[in-house]
């Protein structure tokens, strides 16, 4: 499973990244967790705010931190 959390580089889009890989170990779930800082590449998600979660080329999140119930969810499928 291909992930990329888009931002910046703000407190928030550490902490979604942080989150997911620790979400994903917990659940033994094999994931890349990229995170993606370049402008350019946000914008072409269509992401205002950030963070930015996409899974699969698919953003299924953005503007908040996502909580563990949520990434369950999408690493579950």
């Amino acid at each position: 499973m291909q992930i990329k959390v888009l931002g910046t580089g703000c407190a928030n889009c550490s902490a979604t990244a942080r989150l997911i890989e620790e979400v994903a170990e917990a659940l033994n779930v094999p994931v890349s967790v990229e995170k993606v800082e370049d402008i350019a590449q946000i914008m072409r998600y269509g992401v205002m705010s950030t963070p930015g979660v996409v899974i699969d080329d698919q953003v299924v999140h953005y503007g908040s931190v996502p909580d563990r119930a949520l990434i369950m969810q999408w690493l579950q499928g």
